[in-house]
């Protein structure tokens, strides 16, 4: 049947086959299981299985064994007659071996394109939490963008918050009246969390031109979805950076794309692996976007899969809304692991078969207990699984084949290279080199007419013109502003790069604006 994926089937002591239901593929799901169980397989056969559906994905290549899905698997694979034992076990007579159209992007511009957003679009909130931000220090966040938005100051890059903090501390005193008290300290805390970001690789996810949705949203020419592939194994090392780089793809996706309903298929799959990252020390406030994200963006044909090492990594409220399951085996050493195992097992519509506690504790590698939604959205009863083997390649690519994907991709000339164009950085350095200048002219003004003083007294004429003496001197307008910006902006920042257009500020779920 072509609404429906096929996950993995039985054998003697195993369940019924198995099938992801198209049409409730956007209910999300989960794939959790520890290290070395078979969670990268699974989620490699469920990027296939969407591909060939005509529905687009989207999935971050952690360890680097996605990139296969770019090349078929092949015969004299060491694994290719294991994998045709468990296809004749579990009934797949269809399988064949075959590639898969394959987008490779990369927040670094190394292994693929290069994706980028702009500081305007990933909103304070977000921002903060990359950050690792405290209260105090993200109200003077929220300053920042409030006053850009309101001078129409464009901040696309690093260097044009940088700016707009500068200014913020050299106008201090005047904001604290409309906006309560803004500390030095605070103002520099921020300054050293953007050069921490900078130094791990940031900055140049900062930018234009920005990730467009719908280059994600693509199909190939024989109508099969486009897999899109995040190259995330340097990216890991920064994991804050990963975790807040795929919810604000996430929330950009719920903001953009418009109501569907409950559709045939999706429209796109996001695979959110490592997911405990995201959780991990976050907020209420940010848990409480997320678990809203995932209620309501399902309604614009958005499925989300969850992949981590345990169900427990996730919070209840939103593992409450993965309704397709597949759970590798669990380790439990521990009491917290026990109980962990427990709580999973409990997730599950009992099958009197078998125990499931007991199986998720047994299951080998390559092989789950799974539950998928039926008829109505109904949870399946959990079934002991043998997953389906990829027809793909199992494990990486050559560096020279991904070449020759990313060489072939159309989308190459598109991001290859950073656009310059005016944002706050340039308007505020203009603003700062026109105070100065008036500044300076209200200098020289001031000098010649002591001159002209000097001179009428000693009783001679200046440059033979009568000089009357003013009764007031010329005003130094704006001078403590120029000599600030001149001095922190101009100095410090000029010659630096990536000055873009903001694509456009959403004012959306995430950005608090």
């Amino acid at each position: 049947m072509k609404n429906r994926i096929f996950v993995g089937g039985g054998g003697p002591g195993y369940g019924e086959k198995q099938y992801l239901a198209l049409d409730y593929a956007n209910r999300h799901g989960l794939i959790a299981g520890a290290t070395g169980t078979g969670k990268t397989v699974t989620l490699q056969i469920l990027a296939e299985g969407f591909s060939a559906a005509g529905v687009p994905v989207f999935m971050s290549d952690v360890k680097g064994d996605l990139s296969g899905l770019a090349v078929a698997g092949r015969e004299t694979h060491k694994l290719h007659t294991p994998f045709m034992e468990r296809n004749a076990k579990i009934g797949f007579d269809d399988f064949t071996y075959a590639d898969f159209p394959v987008t490779f992007w990369d927040l670094f511009g190394r292994q693929g394109h290069p994706v980028r957003a702009t500081v305007a679009e990933m909103g304070p909130l977000l921002l903060a939490r990359l950050l690792e931000l405290s209260e105090a220090q993200e109200g003077v966040l929220n300053i920042a963008f409030r006053l850009a938005d309101e001078d129409g100051l464009p901040l696309l890059d690093l260097n044009d918050l940088r700016a707009m903090l500068i200014w913020i501390g050299e106008n201090r005193k005047d904001l604290t009246l409309r906006y309560g008290n803004i500390s030095t300290a605070s103002i520099g805390a921020i300054q050293r969390r953007l050069l921490v970001i900078e130094n791990q690789g940031g900055a140049k996810f900062f930018g234009e031109p920005a990730l467009d949705l719908a280059d994600l949203m693509r199909t190939a020419a024989d109508g099969r979805g486009q897999v899109n592939i995040l190259a995330a194994d340097q990216l890991m090392q920064s994991p804050r950076l990963y975790a807040t780089f795929l919810l604000w793809l996430l929330s950009e996706l719920f903001e953009e794309l418009p109501e569907v309903g409950d559709p045939d298929k999706p429209r796109l799959v996001f695979f959110f692996d490592e997911a405990h990252l995201l959780f991990d020390d976050a907020p209420k406030a940010l848990v409480d976007k997320v678990e809203q994200v995932a209620r309501l963006i399902r309604s614009k044909g958005v499925g989300v899969f969850f992949i981590t090492q345990s169900p427990d990594d996730i919070p209840e409220d939103i593992l409450g809304q993965l309704g397709n399951r597949v759970q590798h085996a669990l380790r439990a050493f521990t009491a917290r692991d026990r109980k962990a195992l427990r709580l999973a097992a409990e997730t599950y519509r009992e099958n009197p078969d078998f125990d499931i506690e007991q199986a998720i504790r047994e299951v080998g590698v390559g092989e789950a207990v799974t539950s998928m939604l039926q008829k109505k959205g109904v949870p399946g009863i959990a079934q002991r699984t043998l997953i389906r083997p990829p027809s793909s390649q199992l494990g990486p690519i050559t560096p020279a084949e991904r070449g020759g994907v990313m060489g072939a991709s159309d989308l190459g000339p598109k991001y290859a290279d950073l656009l310059d164009r005016q944002s706050a950085f340039e308007m505020l350095k203009a603003r700062a080199e026109k105070a100065a200048r008036e500044a300076e002219e209200a200098e020289r003004l001031e000098e010649e007419a002591e001159a002209a003083e000097r001179e009428y007294k000693a009783g001679r004429r200046y440059s033979g013109t009568r000089v009357t003496r003013s009764t007031s001197k010329p005003q130094r307008r704006g001078a403590s502003f120029g000599e600030a910006m001149t001095k922190m902006v101009v100095k410090e920042l000029t010659g630096t790069t990536g000055r873009r257009l903001v694509r456009g500020i959403l004012g959306g779920l995430f950005k608090g604006r």
